[in-house]
């Protein structure tokens, strides 16, 4: 996922990605464990946009909070 896409979200659509991608993580990291998981690439892609989001998150709520 491209930061381009996240920042074209809002704080509400990016909060719930943030748990969508949290989920998605504790799905890899589970099915990596009990070896189900064929692609496990996916793991480190899932922390990257996790990451890109919160940094995207905790940039507006700064600027929000900036502006007050």
């Amino acid at each position: 996922m491209k930061s381009e896409d996240i920042r074209a979200n809002t704080l509400e659509e990016l909060a719930v990605l943030e748990g969508d991608l949290r989920r998605q993580l504790w799905k890899a990291r589970f099915d990596n464990h009990t070896n189900q998981l064929d692609d496990t690439s996916s793991i480190p892609k899932l922390r990257r946009d996790l990451a890109r989001v919160k940094t995207i998150l905790t940039e507006r709520r700064v600027e929000a909070a900036n502006k007050e």
